[in-house]
Parts: structure tokens; C-alpha cells; sequence
């Protein structure tokens, strides 16, 4: 059994997992959901809203050793996280994440990418300090084979992403590499480019690279498939061929 700490992308909450965290749970794991600052039930004002107060938040959740598993824009607040305090870390797992790069924003990241799907689902504040979810490009773009309910509910709880912690570039040292990594890459992403989701595992353990057919949204469109991939990767079980 693992613990195992699930943490949101940008715009949602701890309530994303709602469907995983019973999957995780029936193959005997303590899987448990946090809100990042300024999501969720978190009140945080947006104006404070730092990379470094997210990865604060994460290392403030482990009370031991424990797998931490980060969604798309959360890859930079667990990688942070590691680099600032890595003992309790017993592995990072990359859901559709961004693997920062030395001296790279996110955002920097996301326009290295070969393509920009996102955008379209987008809108920036009008005192540009977050951006929130267009809901009639919602589906097309996160939640494209989810069940409606699924989609009607997140729909329902998206929240507007501060954009300052998107916009911190950071470099990554020792801490940070002494920690084991995985991927989960999503085949049919719109949101991030699976191309350049193989770009960013490139240099991952090829055992440590599993694949999923899904949107971006693999905890609602297969949570117990997705349950699977990190119950192996928990197991340090070898490869076998992918769930669907």
C-alpha cells in the first residue's frame, strides 16, 4: 500500500479526483486531494498566489513518505515542491503534466509546444491577473470522452487560475533529481500536445512512461484505468501493456 497525495491543474480543485481517490482506495492504497491556494474551498487571495506557495502547500500535506501526483500545470508546483524539500517524496508521477525546464516558465513551456489547442478555451481577466475556463470550448478541449454528468459537474466547480505562478520560471537541482519520476502520457489530449508530452519524458526511465488513449482528463474518463497505471507505478511492478 502507497500513500498517495493527488494534486489539481489549473482552474480546478481537490474535487476533480472525486472518481479516482475510491479506485486508488480499492487496490488498497491512501490516496488523499489537497486544493492548491486560491482553488476550491481554499481562500487564499488570488494577489498572493506564488509557484512557491503551492509547492509550500504540497510539502505542508506529507506527514511521510509518499507518491505525489501532479495534473498538467502541476507538474511545476510537485517538481518545486521536490526541489525544496524532497524527504517525504517518494516518487513524482506527471499526469499530462508540464516537466519544467531549467529556466522556463510554464508559460514560456506551453509556448514551446508544437501546437497551442488550449488557447481557445481561455480567457484572461480583465486586470490580468488569472485566466479562467471558456465553458463552451470546455469539452471540446478537457473533457472530450467524459461522462456528461462528469463534465456538467467540473463545469460547475471550475474556478479562475492565478496567473503569477504560471509565469515563474524556475531551476530545478539536486533535491529535485534525487527524487524517482513518472509519466502518464493522454493520447488524445487537446489541452497538451501528447507530442510534446513524449518531448518532456523523453529522458524518463522508459518503464516509468505509461500511456493512456484518454483526454486530459483521465480521472473522469477512465479513474479506474488511471488507478491501475499508478497502482504499477507504485508497485515498481514492470511494464505491462497499457489499460484502457
Amino acid at each position: 500500500m502507497a500513500r498517495i497525495l493527488l494534486v489539481h491543474g489549473s482552474c480546478h480543485g481537490a474535487w476533480c479526483w472525486r472518481d479516482l481517490i475510491p479506485e486508488l482506495t480499492a487496490l488498497g492504497h491512501d490516496a488523499f486531494a489537497i486544493d492548491l491556494p486560491s482553488h476550491g474551498t481554499d481562500t487564499t487571495p488570488m494577489a498572493e498566489v506564488t509557484l512557491d506557495l503551492y509547492a509550500q502547500a504540497i510539502l505542508d500535506a506529507l506527514d511521510g513518505p509518499t507518491i505525489v501526483v501532479g495534473h498538467s500545470m502541476a507538474g511545476y508546483p510537485i517538481s518545486r515542491a521536490a526541489d525544496l524539500r524532497p524527504a517525504n517524496i517518494a516518487r513524482l508521477v506527471y499526469l499530462c503534466a508540464y516537466v519544467p525546464w531549467d529556466d522556463h516558465s510554464l508559460v514560456e513551456m506551453r509556448l514551446r509546444a508544437p501546437r497551442q489547442p488550449i488557447l481557445k478555451a481561455l480567457e484572461k481577466s480583465a486586470d490580468g491577473q488569472s485566466f479562467s475556463v471558456i465553458p463552451e470550448h470546455a469539452r471540446e478541449v478537457f473533457y472530450h470522452d467524459c461522462p456528461d454528468e462528469a463534465v456538467a459537474f467540473a463545469l460547475a466547480n471550475l474556478c479562475p487560475q492565478p496567473i503569477r505562478p504560471q509565469a515563474t520560471k524556475v531551476t530545478l537541482g539536486a533535491n529535485y533529481e534525487s527524487v524517482p519520476r513518472s509519466y502518464i502520457r493522454c493520447e488524445a489530449d487537446s489541452a497538451i500536445p501528447p507530442e510534446f508530452q513524449a518531448t518532456m519524458a523523453a529522458d524518463f526511465s522508459p518503464d516509468q512512461v505509461r500511456h493512456m488513449p484518454t483526454s486530459h482528463s483521465p480521472f473522469f474518463a477512465a479513474p479506474a484505468a488511471l488507478a491501475r497505471h499508478i497502482d504499477t507505478l507504485a508497485r515498481h511492478d514492470p511494464p505491462g501493456p497499457p489499460a484502457s
